[in-house]
């Protein structure tokens, strides 16, 4: 059948559906079929021709069910977005089809005031569920940088860890995601109910192997997290000291180390720089006056800015992660960057990579929990010289021992988890046996149909 004849009587049949919005002009298609891709010079030449040919918002799971059903029945591609926040082009349909917004979805169903669990639809952003959560004297474990416009569903099947990630590890780990309401694209959808256990198979798969509707997740005691800048004038005593606070007696829900050159070109309302290296921290308020003496006795800068306002954007929260990335960029747009768990000791790679890159590379670091471990990621600055360039880079930083999660490449696997996962090609085979879902992005998908 021709690819227009096939659309055109895809769209017949959508237009049926009453709680189903419908966007075909050409800048809406343009608008969903992106996400923050070109922050990889790399993955901007690889997708930025890549275009949905139609795009859907449904207002309901009954809704979706139908969509699931009609792109089955014609073998039509069907991409999911969030908010389409991410970096990695998890949400770019590959080969065109339908984008579905999941954004139409976004009750909260229910809090559990024993368990502190909470029940939410995809399409919730993380910013309405932490104030919910917050009226329940709870808050959301994990978030990424981008939390004020991200949704849940995107988070969990785009997303790996972020802000809270030093003290609750990954989105992957157990503990976190409790159980799925999924859709599954066959040619009699079916809405299933999966456990903790069969869940993991769908988490951080990019929706390639189920669409994922409601989503029960665990939360934390809330916190009135203290905002503190320590500076310190040389590098080496900023990464140890950062080492000294997580391994404290105290809490803490983000630890961000910036090299000096980064802090000078963050936003004004960030502080002012000072020409030092940077550590920002939440911190529990019966942590701040330990911090304040291991900073002191280390010869280093300390400020207290106060309880964080979240509210008003202005955060250290908003200096994190790929927030970082996000405003060094707005700066100079050559840059670009990578992503990596260092090796033990971490300052050893460290030295080497700025010794060959020198002021090519500034260093990020974040602090996160590791199979129950304090372990330093990095999220490095790279100024843009060419793929080949970026690749070098790539195989210097895993012959020195880093883990590399590789933000220039379009699969699960490549970019996150490293290995082939047979129970996300099993899901897929199980839950979207035509492979519609996201096509291209599951590398183990990809072997097994080749």
């Amino acid at each position: 059948m021709n690819n227009n004849v096939k659309v055109d009587l895809l769209l017949g049949e959508l237009k049926s559906v009453s709680d189903l919005e419908i966007y075909q002009k050409t800048n809406d298609l343009k608008r969903f079929s992106k996400d923050f891709f070109d922050y990889s010079p790399i993955l901007m030449n690889e997708l930025k021709d890549c275009l949905a040919e139609i795009v859907v918002r449904p207002l309901s799971v009954d809704a979706i069910i139908f969509v699931a059903h009609i792109c089955h029945k014609y073998s039509t591609p069907l991409t999911l977005r969030g908010s389409g926040t991410g970096n990695y082009g998890q949400c770019v349909p590959l080969r065109g089809g339908v984008v579905m917004l999941m954004s139409g979805l976004r009750k909260i169903r229910h809090f559990d005031s024993k368990t502190g669990e909470i029940t939410v639809e995809a399409g919730c952003l993380l910013r309405d569920i932490n104030d919910e959560l917050i009226e329940h004297g709870r808050q959301l474990r994990l978030l990424p940088s981008t939390w004020r416009s991200a949704s849940i569903g995107g988070f969990i099947a785009g997303g790996s860890g972020g802000i809270g990630s030093i003290r609750w590890g990954f989105l992957r780990d157990p503990g976190h995601l409790q159980a799925l309401e999924i859709i599954t694209t066959e040619d009699s959808p079916r809405k299933l109910e999966l456990n903790a256990n069969n869940s993991e198979a769908l988490n951080h798969a990019y929706g390639t192997n189920g669409i994922i509707t409601a989503l029960k997740l665990t939360t934390a005691p809330y916190t009135r997290w203290q905002e503190i800048v320590v500076d310190c004038s040389d590098w080496d005593q900023a990464v140890n000291l950062l080492n000294k606070f997580t391994c404290s007696a105290l809490e803490l829900y983000l630890g961000t180390l910036l090299e000096k050159d980064i802090v000078s070109c963050l936003p004004h309302w960030s502080g002012k720089p000072l020409g030092k290296h940077r550590i920002l921290l939440l911190v529990s308020p019966d942590g701040v006056s330990t911090i304040k003496r291991l900073a002191k006795s280390a010869g280093a800068d300390f400020d207290d800015l106060g309880p964080e306002n979240l509210k008003a954007g202005t955060g250290l929260r908003e200096l994190s992660w790929n927030h970082t990335t996000l405003h060094m960029r707005s700066v100079e747009p050559d840059w670009t960057y990578l992503q990596m768990l260092l090796p033990q000791p971490e300052l050893e790679i460290m030295k080497k990579l700025k010794s060959e890159w020198g002021s090519n590379l500034l260093l990020h670091l974040e602090c996160v929990r590791q199979n129950g471990v304090q372990r330093l990621a990095s999220l490095p600055l790279v100024k843009w010289q060419g793929e080949e360039a970026m690749n070098q880079l790539i195989i210097q930083c895993k012959e020195l021992g880093a883990v590399i999660f590789n933000p220039h490449t379009i699969t699960v696997e490549d970019g996150g988890l490293g290995v082939v996962d047979s129970d996300q090609v099993q899901a897929k085979s199980s839950f979207d046996p035509k492979g519609i879902l996201n096509p291209g992005k599951l590398k183990g998908w990809n072997i097994k149909v080749n």
